[in-house]
């Protein structure tokens, strides 16, 4: 039990340490914090929809400093091939014979940049990547490293020329969100910090160390499985889950992976506040980040105005919390 509260005090430190380092040069944007460190203590992808220029590459660029991950970014193109992310076979004529270049999604964080930008057969190769953490090129099988996420953005402000991710995608990220622009008083901070010279990327990540070892952080993804929910707590995941495939307005609900999403978050969750054991504040906190991107509704709700985000809202308030 005390290996066990270790793991989970050097959670709790991780947490306050990303914060606060993060906090120094990034405004705001605690849920994406915690979102982006939820994915990787759980090897979760998330997908992030939202307005360019709100910090995501910064915020996980500085997470993978702080963890020591290996970190590479692609940006979607219409023209990106398979091999440009996943790698190619280069003949070396000093042995004669074929050696594999890796691409730059054999990495720990990899960022793919307006995701719905790359072309289908392209998207396609993410697929086995997302669910078997492995690439295959020319039969020949390569397992990524662990950890391994996909922070994928989407602009939803562009959409001529782009290829909307189909159902079978989307399932495959445990996490979502949306991210909008400051409000006036952290826009009031922004400006404030680009005036004093705050903002100098270059300055602020020479100050960034690791605070964990590789080893050290493939224990504390571990022992996140070990933290512990009662039944009462699986029942109301349960009920939350089932209400999306029952509602009149939803046409196609959550799937058990949103199930799976939602259990291991909240025990990450729970870890990161310093808990052994996951309360229903955290399957609250994490329901609309696990639903957002699995609901559909059907088409009448859609003429109606209806959003997703109410409807979740709603899906809450109306089952009984244990």
């Amino acid at each position: 039990m005390s290996d066990q509260n270790d793991s989970i005090q050097k959670i709790v430190d991780i947490h306050r340490e990303v914060h606060e380092k993060v906090g120094e040069f990034i405004v705001g944007n605690k849920n994406l914090i915690d979102l982006i460190l939820i994915g990787l203590l759980t090897e979760g992808h998330i997908l992030i929809e939202g307005a360019p220029g709100t910090a995501k590459t910064s915020i996980s660029k500085i997470i993978s400093l702080i963890t020591g991950c290996d970190f590479k970014r692609i940006q979607g193109a219409i023209d990106l091939q398979p091999m440009d992310m996943i790698g190619v076979n280069i003949y070396d004529s000093s042995t004669h014979d074929f050696v594999f270049r890796k691409g730059p999604i054999f990495t720990n964080i990899l960022l793919t940049d307006e995701l719905n930008r790359i072309n289908p057969k392209s998207q396609s190769a993410f697929i086995e990547a997302l669910s078997e953490r492995q690439a295959t090129v020319d039969g020949a099988v390569y397992p990524l490293p662990s950890p391994f996420i996909v922070i994928a953005t989407q602009n939803p402000y562009e959409l001529e020329g782009t290829f909307p991710l189909i159902e079978v995608q989307r399932d495959r990220f445990s996490f979502s969100t949306t991210t909008t622009f400051l409000g006036h008083e952290d826009e009031l901070e922004i400006i404030r910090r680009a005036s004093t010279g705050i903002l100098e990327w270059d300055n602020y990540i020479q100050n960034i160390r690791p605070i964990i070892e590789h080893e050290t952080l493939l224990s504390l993804i571990q022992s996140i499985k070990k933290i512990t929910i009662q039944d009462p707590v699986h029942r109301y995941i349960r009920d939350i889950i089932m209400a999306t495939r029952h509602h009149q307005d939803i046409s196609l609900g959550a799937s058990s992976r949103g199930s799976i999403a939602m259990v291991n978050g909240a025990k990450c969750l729970a870890a990161l506040h310093g808990r052994d054991f996951v309360i229903p504040d955290d399957i609250k906190w994490l329901t609309p980040f696990v639903l957002l991107h699995r609901i559909y509704l059907t088409r009448n709700a859609e003429m109606d105005g209806v959003k997703v985000i109410d409807i979740i809202q709603e899906i809450l308030e109306t089952i009984e919390v244990p």
